[in-house]
């Protein structure tokens, strides 16, 4: 059953002090309750953040980013077109499902048309998350023929008009969810201003779970997202905001920003507030992406868009596709020379997100369809996929826009990154070393996930709080790891148990020799 933890808990129990081991000569400490230890249990637990990190000396946290792959989707049908993006990809079961707002926009004459036909909700489906289909799914009418994968149309839907053109779809698990309402979404209100909250049994027929909009103060103008969170056991939700200018005058300037708010049912929204940050930075953030990663749920990751005007320069009339460029500036200065790239961030309670300043995907290599307003959206969020070297371990995919605005429709292209791969601690070869805040932990192995060089390893030190080595699991006590494994266990030369160790306070000492380290949890 998924448990609510405050702040406080989450960050583990007050220990009262240590209590003598047999044959280990742990010292006795008493905690405060500024200091006390973290319980991770035997959760696994990433780098994204420095959360768990007390010092660092000689490594360092780098952020890494997706390698590009293959399209996987061109929106090119008739009832798609240039501005199709806002994608949805999860796996159910033994599928993966992806639904996506279907626009189209065309410049001419100095003017933004939007009209070539209503906006719409797709939908696609893989077997293994690279080869995508769109099936003919018979439910919505366009020109004559229902022989389409167009999921919802904008239109009324009782008292309220639904733009289907904002979808954010996900499946509720819940354990409490109704069987007729097993999938979710929030879907923006045309009027009302709002988000709609809607239900359906099997991803394809949708109906309101409640007549008005449920959340009504935001801009909303982007992907709005709510989503089950079981480690809080409650949904969550984050939409689209203005900030309040910061200056006064004529420099003063409103930002994009992320709005945030709980509930117990989807309905009722509380504790709403906006999403905090680690740095004092102003950058307009269009997406949020926000969702728990699904190997790690206790910790928030988001894939934000970030949105930077850059005006006329030799470089912008440099990028690809300069004639188009200045077609669309004709409609409005930003929509020419504004550039997007999604940055990375996180959080564990939902609401501080430490954010990472440099871009975790860039536009990347200037080719046909790039370096626009509209490129790298990434869809909302990374399932798991096969690799393509035979032997290889499974890796992650992720998914974002390309061709936005351009030719005749957008495009979806797969990006792939290792497995818990987003930020590691690196370690060169002269040597570096992690040292962690005390923590407790449940479990008979540390199991890492880590790549070296060939001259390079990874060894670790157990320590007490005040980070004296504990008899048996000292540095030279470890055998030097090396590799490259999402998952390899760690090995000292002593009969001693972790076990022994299980509800202490201590912490991990990480010796990093030409090495990368993703992430570690203990298991039995």
């Amino acid at each position: 059953m998924a448990r609510k933890l405050s702040r406080r808990s989450f960050c583990g129990g007050l220990l009262g002090g240590w209590a003598a081991v047999t044959g280990l000569n742990l010292p006795v400490r008493a905690t405060s309750g500024t200091d006390r230890p973290v319980e991770i249990g035997s959760r696994l637990e990433l780098f994204v953040d420095g959360f768990l990190i007390e010092s660092l000396r000689g490594a360092r946290r780098v952020l890494h980013r997706p390698v590009p792959r293959e399209l996987v989707l061109v929106h090119d049908a008739p009832w798609e077109g240039s501005g199709c993006g806002y994608h949805s990809v999860f796996q159910d079961r033994d599928r993966y499902r992806m639904y996506y707002k279907a626009w189209h926009l065309d410049v001419s004459g100095g003017r933004l048309r939007t009209d070539a036909h209503p906006l719409f909700c797709c939908y696609a489906e893989s077997s293994d998350g690279i080869h995508w289909e769109k099936p003919r799914l018979g439910l919505v009418e366009f020109r004559g023929s229902k022989a389409n994968n167009i999921v919802l149309a904008s239109g009324p839907i009782g008292p309220a008009v639904v733009d289907a053109g904002h979808p954010a779809v996900f499946r509720d698990e819940n354990p409490g969810a109704q069987p007729d309402a097993r999938y979710k979404a929030f879907f923006r209100s045309a009027r009302p201003k709002g988000l709609l909250a809607l239900k359906s049994p099997d991803g394809f027929k949708w109906e309101l779970m409640a007549e008005l909009p449920v959340i009504t103060a935001g801009a909303f103008d982007s992907q709005n997202l709510g989503f089950w969170d079981p480690v809080w056991g409650l949904y969550r939700a984050y939409w689209r905001i203005f900030t309040a200018a910061r200056r006064q005058g004529a420099s003063a300037k409103a930002y994009r920003a992320i709005r945030t708010a709980v509930s117990t049912d989807f309905l009722h929204w509380t504790q709403i507030q906006d999403v905090r940050f680690n740095d004092d930075r102003e950058e307009h953030l269009y997406t949020n992406q926000i969702k728990p990663y699904y190997r790690a749920p206790h910790i928030l990751i988001g894939f934000p868009t970030r949105y930077v005007e850059r005006g006329w320069s030799t470089s912008m009339k440099a990028l690809p596709e300069p004639e188009h460029r200045r077609l669309r500036a004709q409609a409005s200065l930003r929509y020419g020379t504004a550039l997007t790239e999604a940055v990375l961030i996180s959080s564990r309670d939902g609401l501080l997100f430490e954010r990472w300043p440099e871009a975790f995907l860039p536009p990347g290599i200037e080719r046909p369809g790039t370096w626009n307003y509209g490129q790298q959206y990434i869809a909302w969020h990374v399932v798991e996929t096969r690799s393509d070297l035979p032997g290889a371990p499974n890796e992650l995919s992720l998914y974002a826009t390309e061709s936005y605005w351009t030719g005749k429709g957008s495009a979806l292209r797969r990006y792939t990154l290792r497995i818990d791969g987003f930020v590691s601690v690196r370690g060169p070869l002269a040597g570096g070393e992690l040292v962690t805040r005390p923590l407790v932990f449940r479990g008979d192995r540390l199991l890492l996930n880590f790549s070296t060089g060939a001259a390079g390893g990874i060894r670790v030190e157990i320590q007490s709080p005040e980070g004296l080595p504990v008899r048996g699991f000292r540095l030279e006590d470890c055998e030097v790891l090396f590799g490259d494994t999402l998952e390899r266990q760690v090995v000292w030369k002593t009969d001693g148990s972790l076990r022994m160790l299980n509800g202490r306070a201590v912490r991990l000492r990480f010796e990093l020799r030409d090495a990368d380290l993703y992430a570690f949890r203990f298991a039995d």
